[in-house]
């Protein structure tokens, strides 16, 4: 699919329903602990975003970016790039690590 304005190198690009399933297994996870409350997915110009947000109204906490070129995953907190990785799993990895670092009483 390409988009009459977009010229020829635009790419639509869309998350599968593996990586979908990846990403809400992820976010139903982190509202179960009380860290998230909302989602958004957008899909622009050779880029596809979810994002996550701890308040609706707020700026998202996290965003995960699927590019086409190379089958790039990226993780940005705000304009903070966290992790860039060649698997939507390995990219996921930096919330793994950061739940490792909770203090437990």
């Amino acid at each position: 699919m390409s988009q009459g304005s977009g010229g020829k190198n635009a790419q639509q690009v869309f998350w599968t329903r593996a990586e979908l399933q990846q990403l809400l297994n992820l976010y139903s996870t982190r509202v179960a602990n009380g860290d998230w409350r909302d989602y958004a997915i957008d899909h622009k110009k050779g880029l596809a975003v979810f994002s996550v947000f701890r308040h609706t109204m707020e700026r998202p906490q996290f965003s995960i970016a699927k590019k086409p070129q190379g089958q790039i995953y990226e993780v940005w907190q705000g304009p903070q790039r966290l992790k860039r990785a060649g698997t939507l799993r390995g990219a996921l990895e930096v919330f793994e690590k950061k739940a490792r670092l909770r203090v437990v009483s």
